[in-house]
């Protein structure tokens, strides 16, 4: 068959930054999207072409708009004709303090961690349902089932994309299969920083893990892991073990 291809939504930085090198060290050609981080999408996809020439492009588009998503599964779909692997990895994180929250966190939140990937996922079940290997991986979180203190909206959402992964692997089987990776203290967001080390001293493993390390799950799971459907594998050094909350 022809090389494999994978779509990474959010792949210019961090976690969807190592899933497209992945990818591409396993020969696929990787479609990097992005939204507002088109210079390092075009950086990472110049480096990736230089060891292998036509084998990344960058797509972008706005995933909480439903047009878009319409439009980048037409232009995909017109300009490869052919999608193996969808890594649903596009997230937007924040708290929502309840005293504060408003309807457009909400919509935020609700949009780029649930409502997108559904809508991804809708838009190219047809193309991916050509291809012999078809598999799709959200990247979901711990926390859709654990509380964080100040983030209900963003718990909730990732809680929705768990019950949207495991749903779905039935809706779309046998012909893709439908998982998802829960990584535990990976990166922090910028400004994160506080409790981190609480956060790491409170791991099995007390370490952080690596963004290499949540590609290489990825991966196996969208490759490897054939008579695996529906399931959602923690990447966490075991922080899932040992809370109840946060």
């Amino acid at each position: 068959m022809a090389r494999q291809i994978a779509l990474i939504t959010g792949g210019a930085k961090r976690l969807g930054a190592a899933s497209a090198r992945m990818f591409h060290r396993q020969g696929f050609t990787v479609l990097i999207h992005c939204h507002s981080s088109r210079q390092a999408a075009d950086s990472l996809a110049t480096k990736l072409n230089q060891k292998r020439t036509h084998s990344a492009f960058v797509y972008v588009a706005d995933l909480t708009q439903p047009q878009e998503i319409r439009a980048l599964a037409t232009e995909i779909t017109a300009q490869h004709g052919q999608l193996d692997v969808l890594i649903n990895n596009a997230s937007q994180f924040y708290p929502t303090p309840l005293a504060s929250a408003t309807v457009q966190e909400w919509d935020e939140l609700m949009g780029s961690n649930l409502q997108a990937p559904f809508l991804l996922i809708q838009a190219f079940a047809p193309l991916l349902a050509q291809s012999p290997v078809a598999s799709i991986v959200n990247m979901i979180d711990i926390y859709a089932e654990r509380t964080f203190a100040e983030h209900a909206i963003y718990c909730a959402a990732k809680a929705g994309l768990a019950a949207l992964t495991r749903n779905l692997a039935r809706d779309l089987g046998p012909k893709v299969r439908v998982n998802g990776v829960a990584p535990g203290a990976i990166l922090w967001p910028e400004g994160g920083q506080d409790n981190a080390n609480s956060i790491v001293d409170a791991t099995p493993l007390k370490r952080c893990g690596t963004p290499e390390e949540i590609a290489e799950a990825v991966h196996w799971l969208a490759t490897q892991a054939s008579f695996i459907t529906g399931h959602i594998l923690p990447v966490d050094g075991g922080r899932s073990l040992t809370i109840a909350g946060n």
